[in-house]
C-alpha cells in the first residue's frame, strides 16, 4: 500500500490492477452429493423412532385390521361376520351406548369445571395451593383411582363416603327407625297387622298398664336415649303403659312378658289407639319405654305402626344397574378437571387484560365479561381441552374394570372393555379385532378435527 494511498489519496486510475482469481461453481453433482449427506444423517436418526413406530402402531393396526376379517380359529375368512356382531351383539351394543354417554359428559362436565376452577382461581390468594389440590389426581394412577373410588362407592354407609353424606342429609330431613329387627316374642299381647305393624289382640282399658314387649333389638344397638324399662303406674283417666326389649342375656335369667332389671325401654317408639280403623289418640315412649294415652284410648286397641320397624336409610346404591356409569364417570372427572383447568389457566394467563377492562368501562357485569369476552377468547383452548378428553373417554377400561363389580359391570360395559373380554374372557380374537378397528375409525375423525384446528392456527 502507497502512502497516497494510506493518506486518504485516490489510487491512479493508470495504474495496473491486480486480477481476481476467478471462484469456480459448485457442479449440480456436488450439491445432490450434500443434499444426499443431509439426507441419510437425518433417516440415521429417524430410524429407530421409525423401526419403534412400526413395531407398535403400524404392524398391530395392519394385524388387527387383517385378523378382524378371519374367524375365531384364524383359519378360515369370515368376510363382514365379526363386523355384523358390532351391531347385533347385545353386549356390544350396550358398551357403544355408554361409549357416546362417556364422549358427550365426562369432556363436558371435565372442561366445564376446569374452567370454573381455572376463572376463580385467579381471584384468589390461595389460587395456587388450590389449583396443586385439584391437579393432585392426575398424579394418581388409573388403578389407584379405581380402587379408591371403588371404596367411595361401597354400598355401607360406614364405608362408603358417598353413602355416609347422602344418608347423612336424608336423616336430616327423615328420621330413621331405630327398631328395624324387633318382633313380638313368644306369648305375646301383640300380633301383626299387616304392612309391618304390630297391634294389640285385646282392647286397653282406663287404669290398667299394658305391657308391650318385644324382642329382636341387641342391647348394643338400642338408642342412645334408651333407659332401664319400668313398669308403667296406673293412672285414673289414662292408659299407661311399657314398651321394651323383653329379653335379659344368659339362660334362664330374666321373666317373660315383665320388665327386669337388666332390659332396656324402647325409647322413641310410637304407640296409636285404633278404634274402628281409626286413630283417636298417639303417644311416644320415654327412655324408660313408658307412655300415656288420653281418655279417647279407652277400650282401643294399640297399634305399633310400621314406621317403627321400617329398614334404616342406607343410601344410593351407587354401583348398581341404573347409576353405575354417572358414578364412574365421576371419578374420571375428579381424576381430568386438573388437567383441564391447568391447560385453560395458561390461555387466561396469556389473555388480553385490556380487552376484559374495557368491557368492564362499558358497563359490562362480570358475567358478561365471563360470557362475551372470556369464553370467546379462550375457544381455542377449550377444544384442545374437549378434543384430548373425547380421545381418552374412548379408550376408557381402567376405571370401569376396577369399579364396576361384576353385577353389574354388564350395565357399566365400554368399548374398551368389551374389546379385552372378547379377546381374553370369551376367546373371540376376531370379534375384538373387529372391535379394536371400530375404536381406530371413532378415533380418526376427531384426530382429523384436531390437525384441521392445529393447522389453522399456525397459518394465523
Amino acid at each position: 500500500m502507497t502512502s497516497a494511498t494510506a493518506a486518504g489519496t485516490p489510487p491512479d486510475p493508470a495504474a495496473p490492477k491486480t486480477p481476481r482469481t476467478p471462484r469456480t461453481p459448485k457442479s449440480p453433482t456436488s450439491r445432490g452429493s450434500v443434499t444426499g449427506t443431509r439426507g441419510s444423517v437425518a433417516a440415521l436418526f429417524l430410524l429407530p423412532a421409525l423401526v419403534l413406530l412400526g413395531a407398535l402402531v403400524v404392524y398391530p393396526i395392519g394385524y388387527s385390521l387383517i385378523r378382524s376379517f378371519y374367524d375365531q380359529s384364524g383359519d378360515s375368512f369370515a368376510a363382514f361376520d365379526n363386523y355384523e356382531a358390532l351391531f347385533t351383539d347385545d353386549g356390544i351394543r350396550t358398551a357403544l351406548k355408554n361409549n357416546i354417554i362417556w364422549v358427550v359428559f365426562a369432556p363436558t362436565v371435565a372442561t366445564a369445571l376446569g374452567l370454573i376452577f381455572a376463572v376463580l382461581t385467579e381471584r384468589i390468594r390461595w389460587g395456587t395451593a388450590f389449583k396443586l389440590v385439584v391437579f393432585m389426581p392426575m398424579a394418581i394412577s388409573m388403578l389407584a383411582a379405581g380402587i379408591i373410588f371403588r371404596l367411595v362407592y361401597d354400598q355401607n354407609p360406614d364405608k362408603g363416603v358417598a353413602n355416609a353424606v347422602w344418608v347423612g342429609v336424608h336423616d336430616t330431613f327423615a328420621e330413621s327407625s331405630a327398631f328395624p329387627k324387633a318382633h313380638p316374642g313368644r306369648d305375646s299381647p301383640l300380633e301383626p297387622a299387616g304392612g309391618g305393624a304390630f297391634i294389640t289382640k285385646q282392647p286397653v282399658g282406663l287404669g290398667t298398664p299394658v305391657v308391650l314387649p318385644l324382642v329382636g333389638v341387641a342391647p348394643d344397638t338400642m338408642p342412645d336415649g334408651a333407659r332401664k324399662a319400668v313398669a308403667a303406674e296406673p293412672e285414673d283417666g289414662r292408659v299407661t303403659g311399657t314398651t321394651w326389649q323383653d329379653f335379659t342375656r344368659g339362660k334362664g335369667v330374666g321373666k317373660l312378658g315383665g320388665v327386669d332389671a337388666a332390659e332396656l325401654g324402647y325409647a322413641g317408639m310410637k304407640i296409636e289407639a285404633v278404634k274402628d280403623g281409626e286413630v283417636v289418640a298417639t303417644a311416644t315412649a320415654a327412655g324408660d319405654g313408658t307412655f300415656t294415652l288420653p281418655a279417647a284410648a279407652d277400650g282401643a286397641l294399640l297399634r305399633l305402626p310400621a314406621d317403627n320397624f321400617k329398614e334404616p336409610y342406607n343410601g344410593l346404591n351407587w354401583l348398581g344397574p341404573s347409576l353405575v356409569t354417572p358414578a364412574i364417570i365421576g371419578s374420571y372427572v375428579w381424576m381430568w378437571a386438573g388437567f383441564a383447568m391447568v391447560l385453560i389457566a395458561a390461555g387466561l394467563a396469556g389473555m388480553p387484560r385490556e380487552l376484559l377492562e374495557a368491557a368492564r368501562v362499558d358497563g359490562a357485569n362480570e358475567w358478561q365479561v365471563f360470557r362475551r369476552v372470556t369464553v370467546p377468547l379462550l375457544a381455542p383452548v377449550l377444544a384442545v381441552v374437549v378434543v384430548t378428553l373425547m380421545i381418552n373417554v374412548l379408550k376408557v377400561f381402567d376405571l370401569v374394570f376396577i369399579i364396576a363389580p361384576g353385577s353389574s359391570q354388564d350395565d357399566a360395559n365400554v368399548l374398551a372393555l368389551e374389546l379385552y373380554r372378547k379377546g381374553f374372557a370369551s376367546d373371540q380374537p376376531g370379534v375384538a379385532s373387529a372391535i379394536a378397528v371400530f375404536l381406530l375409525l371413532l378415533v380418526i375423525p376427531v384426530m382429523w378435527f384436531n390437525v384441521r384446528r392445529l393447522r389453522r392456527e399456525v397459518r394465523r
